[in-house]
């Protein structure tokens, strides 16, 4: 291991990439990560070992110093990007009605994707209730002792001192901004049928973090919730806050119209909402985020123009009139559907048969130019295996709570891949590595 640290470039990112590449043990510590997990008396890790055999990754990945600081600024530049009225204006124009309803709070969990190429991180999509984060904080905290002087040299991996505070504090915030002063009661964490959903497991360490922080906290199908014309209601009493696990973005689903109709009423609060997905996870938005005559027209400030385009990848509208174009020059792309989400229906271009692109043409879909992720080899079964990677920000009000990784194979992430799922990132210091 000390001969590894000192063959390392002096670069962070060439340091990061090495380390990817020739640091192939296994970091995680299964034991300390079943006590994180079962602290709270609800999971049991052994059975989540046995239904999720590839949540969570036993290896770690390294990212440099540089590159966090990157997507850090970045995210923040979007923040001023999202605030002006000109994007607003044009985004919303294509949002569902009930994105005009500004319920004045901006909305948790946001997930900024990357993949890492050689130039810098590249924005791939941002999410709204991005998954993992409490997983992924349990998972970070049982790597700190793991990996021997190279854990010492890098330090620890966490974004935030703690995580599970600045979760909490980020729903009282929430609350805060819609409610002043009042009290934070009950909180119900909706999604449909919640057992049945692969991050359920999740839902209920949320559960226990917000009972342990005095909060009532159940989990609940929408079906489960009714709205008398003046609360939201569950068997437990009244709803003041939904977490909303959701994947109906705009709550048009005829089972979610008594949420939908507390919300717009004002009687509950609904985090994160459908403005929010309009204004950052709508893919559509990353056409004009990838226009430099647009952002020019549009306002944007000259840095942050510059940084924009150097981060997200240029996006296009597949319509019927350029289909013939998308289709000879598919293999530059990756296609996903405006409003999809969790990798469903996209493609890489030179995967695409005849048929599927004919189907793509019919739907609303974008087309990004493809950026290859950057991977991780580890040892899967005794042998060596290569692994993409993609990086997710966890994030609010433009601050990066936790950074973690997700390793596949495949055209997308997809939690089947032995040696798979989430990892820990452990940040490789800009010039320390001279030091050693």
């Amino acid at each position: 291991m000390h001969e590894l640290i000192a063959s390392l470039p002096g670069d962070s990112r060439a340091a990061a990439r090495h380390l990817n590449r020739e640091c192939v043990c296994l970091a995680t510590d299964h034991q300390a990560l079943q006590r994180a997990l079962e602290a709270g008396g609800g999971l049991d890790y052994p059975s989540l070992r046995q239904s999720h055999p590839y949540l969570f990754s036993d290896t770690v990945v390294f990212v440099s110093e540089v590159c966090l600081r990157q997507m850090a600024d970045f995210i923040a530049a979007m923040e001023t990007v999202v605030a002006l009225p000109a994007y607003q204006e044009a985004v919303l124009a294509w949002a569902p009605e009930i994105a005009r309803h500004d319920p004045g709070h901006p909305g948790v969990f946001l997930g900024y994707d990357f993949h890492l190429d050689p130039a810098g991180p590249r924005l791939i999509e941002i999410n709204t209730n991005a998954g993992g984060g409490l997983l992924n904080t349990h998972l970070a905290r049982a790597q700190q002792d793991c990996c021997g002087p190279l854990a010492d040299f890098l330090g620890r991996p966490f974004r935030h001192p703690d995580p599970e505070a600045a979760f909490v504090a980020m729903f009282r915030e929430e609350w805060r901004l819609a409610r002043g002063d009042q009290p934070l009661t009950r909180v119900a964490i909706v999604d449909t049928d919640p057992a049945s959903q692969y991050l359920a497991p999740e839902f209920e360490l949320f559960r226990q973090l917000f009972v342990t922080a005095g909060i009532d906290a159940c989990i609940a199908d929408p079906s489960e919730l009714s709205w008398d014309g003046v609360r939201l209601q569950h068997a437990r009493g009244p709803v003041d806050l939904v977490y909303n696990r959701l994947t109906d973005f705009a709550l048009e689903e005829a089972a979610h119209a008594h949420l939908k109709a507390a919300y717009l009423a004002g009687a509950a609060l609904l985090t994160p909402h459908p403005r929010a997905h309009a204004l950052y996870a709508d893919k559509r938005n990353l056409v004009l985020l990838s226009d430099p005559d647009w952002l020019t027209a549009a306002g944007v400030a000259p840095r942050t123009r510059e940084q924009l385009l150097a981060a997200i990848p240029r996006t296009l509208p597949v319509t019927a009139a350029a289909g013939e174009t998308f289709w000879q020059t598919r293999r530059q792309w990756f296609f996903k559907p405006a409003a999809g989400f969790g990798s469903r229906a996209a493609y890489r271009g030179d995967k695409l048969t005849k048929r599927v692109f004919e189907e793509i043409l019919a739907g609303n879909y974008i087309a990004q130019a493809l950026v290859p992720p950057s991977e991780r080899r580890l040892q899967v079964g005794g042998e060596l295996t290569d692994l993409k990677l993609d990086l997710r920000n966890y994030v609010y009000r433009g601050r990066v709570q936790l950074v973690a990784a997700r390793l596949y194979q495949g055209q997308t992430t997809n939690f089947r891949t032995p040696g798979g799922g989430f990892a820990a990132v452990l940040e490789v210091p800009e010039g320390r590595q001279e030091q050693s």
